[in-house]
């Protein structure tokens, strides 16, 4: 199975994707912040309750020290996570031409099409449980609009803007 997806067609720059290495990247999501319900919220007051509540904490139970370090707890993470990236940055970094409308998904089996406006919504299942998609992948693509018991789209092999 390849793992290297091509992202061709009306662009500027033509790019390569390699799933296999987004497990070190800090873009990658899980399915709870991915299909999480968007809440519009003042930025200001979420930090406002936040330090709040963490310095009541203090007050009431004194300062905690870390059971586990970050470092360890990251790697657990990385290990056994499943996780998501967003397509939109990658199809952004090739610059689509003007005339670009669409997003042309070739798998084995057909080809799908989804409109460049609707791309932000639009994340790659990578990793499951810690582990790469090698029977069915590299990817699954998802639509965070939709529930996450969604179909994904399989086998990709190939991204075109047309």
């Amino acid at each position: 199975m390849n793992t290297i997806i091509q992202v061709t067609g009306l662009v500027n720059f033509p790019i390569t994707i390699d799933p296999t290495v987004w497990i070190f990247d800090d873009r990658k999501q899980t399915a709870e912040s991915v299909f999480a319900p968007v809440e519009v919220k003042d930025e200001l007051e979420a930090y406002t309750k936040e330090a709040s509540k963490h310095w009541d904490q203090e007050i009431t139970e004194g300062a905690k020290v870390p059971e586990q370090s970050t470092k360890t707890y990251k790697k657990v993470e990385m290990l056994t996570g499943t996780f998501y990236m967003p397509l939109a940055p990658f199809i952004k970094n090739t610059e689509p031409k003007e005339v670009a409308k669409n997003l042309l998904i070739t798998t084995d089996e057909e080809e799908y099409t989804i409109p460049l406006e609707e791309i932000d919504s639009i994340f790659l299942l990578f990793c499951v449980k810690g582990k790469p998609l090698t029977e069915d992948g590299p990817v699954y693509i998802f639509d965070n609009t939709k529930a996450k018991k969604q179909t994904p789209i399989k086998n990709v092999k190939a991204f075109k803007i047309t």
